[in-house]
């Protein structure tokens, strides 16, 4: 069987399972944690959009997104967060999908856009693989302590543009979001047999 993916509005009484999730050992190489205040005004402030992310044939909570500038009058909406602690079994790809679906179908997003840590080099192949285009480099722009080693690491900004995506729609590379999401209000859902 299949495991599902849906996304639902996180809620104050989730915040200690992000934060989990986000201080994960196996996470934390990847993002720089946010405070839970930081947290408690991503679910309350309408410019941004946190959800967790459930997956599986119970639908567990298995990760969080937060999306950002979901009210920006230059229609540029930001994937500021993507945390999964299921990895390997294809939810990132469906999650990614069903996100870019409700960057341009829903939020009317001209520019749905990212930044990612080039260390992750497993989140940069499935953008890359999911249409996103690299903007540039901010080159050593975060510190990054791994195992007790101290250094750097440098973001990569990466974008997908309305016209692109839709040029996926047409081609048939998106077809697995489109045909099961219903909308930010509502869980979103996709089958990540639907996602391949």
């Amino acid at each position: 069987m299949n495991p599902r993916i849906r996304l639902r509005p996180t809620m104050l009484s989730d915040l200690d399972f992000v934060i989990s999730v986000e201080t994960d050992s196996r996470n934390l190489p990847f993002i720089t944690p946010w405070e839970r205040t930081q947290h408690e005004g991503a679910v309350r402030f309408p410019d941004f959009r946190h959800f967790i992310v459930e997956g599986g044939a119970d639908l567990a909570s298995i990760g969080f997104v937060i999306l950002q500038g979901c009210r920006n009058p230059q229609r540029s909406v930001e994937l500021k967060r993507l945390v999964l602690q299921t990895k390997g079994q294809g939810l990132g790809r469906a999650c990614v999908r069903l996100l870019k679906q409700m960057a341009f179908r829903d939020l009317h997003a001209h520019r749905f856009w990212l930044d990612v840590k080039q260390l992750n080099t497993r989140a940069l192949a499935l953008y890359l693989s999911e249409g996103f285009v690299e903007e540039g480099r901010l080159r050593e722009s975060v510190r990054v302590v791994i195992d007790g080693a101290d250094g750097y690491d440098s973001l990569i900004v990466m974008s997908l543009l309305d016209r692109e995506y839709q040029a996926r729609v047409a081609l048939g590379l998106e077809s697995a979001a489109l045909s099961a999401a219903e909308g930010p209000s509502a869980p979103q859902n996709l089958h990540e047999e639907d996602a391949r």
